[in-house]
């Protein structure tokens, strides 16, 4: 078996996930679409405590770019966007959105379980809601509900996802791909519509692949977007089952798409190989990006291990006195290295106009043994000029008019005195 070093493979993902390229100098719609190319599928979360998160990734590869070229992929004809359950919520381009049809035709065994039982339920509402979307155009589920079930209300016993029956048959039906997202409200409300009003008629007419050639080219769209992963990494990136997963990698290891190795310094090569992409480069990557949690590069907490030598967990769902970094945390990529955590927030209500607050500033630690080999760290200073340049950038991105810096962290008083030298220079 092929014997690939811990570096090999970390460059090797940096540059499937577009770190080695130099950003684009002004980047546009044609840039995004070539990002969403190579990732092959973008998260989206609601959580907007700094941005929406979907639009990170492209601003970690791109640098400032115009927000709306996204909103127009997502929202407009001819779309290059299309929502659905690929990773968690995801946009994904109508190709691949056509790929995941057999989960689409599994809704009534994998959809959830309130979400399935609507559909044996309450089958006429399913119906009915098709009917009204039809004849009215794209709806959110709060105008479905007062259309059709006025005053029914929520129930209030649960204490999660209250979702009404009328919610729970939009949900059933979008995802066994009879309605699709015409795109999302400024609230994130996804607007439900038709299929044939947003993806386009070549997709549309386009037959059902075979679920098992559907698989195996969203497993080789993870290949490719992972450079050097293990079938479990691989399976991860769309949410596939271990038998799906694991005949798909079988069968383009036989086709020479996927080489199996041996990564020197990852825990996990001791149970199982790694599969590298045949067509992975590895070049030196020279990083300098702020990774939203969501980021497809740190999606498989193994993984992140053992690739980057870094635990990366979502601490916004952790109780305020039991977190480590802070709420919203996101990675600092530095050359190929994780050198630095910051939790961020946009300050959209601040008095002369929006801040981006640097709540806590943490730089890395060594990486602890067994969990994979990096680089060694940079000094903090290089760290926090580094990262005082990256705000500098997501704030003007963002539009807020200064970046301030608070008191939390081993790394907030450099990263303050950088901003604040910055301020003075410009």
């Amino acid at each position: 078996m092929e014997e690939v070093t811990a570096t090999e493979a970390r460059r090797a993902a940096l540059a499937a996930q577009g770190f080695s390229r130099r950003r684009p100098a002004d980047p546009g719609s044609a840039h995004v679409r070539r990002v969403v190319e190579r990732l092959g599928v973008v998260q989206i979360d609601s959580v907007n405590v700094l941005c929406r998160s979907h639009y990170l990734p492209f601003f970690s590869r791109l640098g400032p770019y115009p927000v709306a070229a996204v909103d127009a992929a997502a929202h407009r004809r001819p779309r290059a966007l299309v929502e659905y359950w690929a990773h968690e919520a995801s946009y994904v381009s109508p190709a691949t959105h056509r790929l995941l049809r057999w989960r689409m035709a599994r809704a009534d065994q994998d959809a959830w379980g309130s979400v399935r039982s609507v559909a044996v339920e309450q089958p006429r509402l399913l119906e009915e809601v098709v009917a009204h979307v039809a004849a009215r155009g794209p709806r959110t589920a709060r105008e479905l509900e007062a259309a059709l079930a006025p005053g029914a209300g929520r129930p209030g016993d649960h204490w999660g996802w209250n979702w009404s029956a009328v919610k729970r048959a939009c949900e059933h039906l979008f995802f066994a791909g009879r309605l699709t997202s015409a795109g999302r409200t400024a609230q994130f409300e996804r607007r439900y519509d038709l299929p044939e009003r947003v993806l386009p008629p070549q997709v549309l007419a386009a037959p059902d692949p075979d679920p098992a050639e559907a698989v195996r080219e969203l497993v080789r769209t993870a290949a490719r977007a992972t450079g050097v992963a293990t079938e479990p990494t691989l399976r991860d990136y769309f949410r596939l089952r271990p038998e799906q997963s694991r005949r798909a990698v079988a069968e383009l290891v036989e086709a020479g798409e996927l080489v199996p190795v041996r990564v020197r310094g990852w825990a996990s090569a001791q149970r199982r190989p790694a599969y590298r992409w045949h067509a992975a480069v590895a070049p030196r990557v020279a990083a300098r990006a702020l990774l939203t949690p969501f980021d497809p590069l740190v999606w498989h907490r193994e993984r992140t291990e053992e690739l980057l030598g870094a635990r990366v967990r979502l601490e916004f769902y952790v109780p305020a006195h039991l977190r480590v970094h802070g709420y919203y945390v996101t990675p600092f990529l530095l050359g190929e290295r994780v050198a630095a955590r910051v939790d961020l927030k946009n300050d959209r209500a601040a008095p002369g106009g929006p801040v981006l607050r640097v709540l806590a500033a943490w730089a890395e630690p060594p990486a602890p043994p067994g969990r994979g080999a990096r680089p060694a760290a940079p000094a903090p200073g290089e760290v926090a000029a580094a990262l005082a340049a990256e705000l500098a950038d997501l704030a003007g991105w963002l539009g807020c008019v200064r970046t301030e810096v608070a008191g939390r962290g081993d790394l907030a008083v450099p990263l303050a005195a950088e901003v604040a030298a910055r301020d003075v220079a410009g």
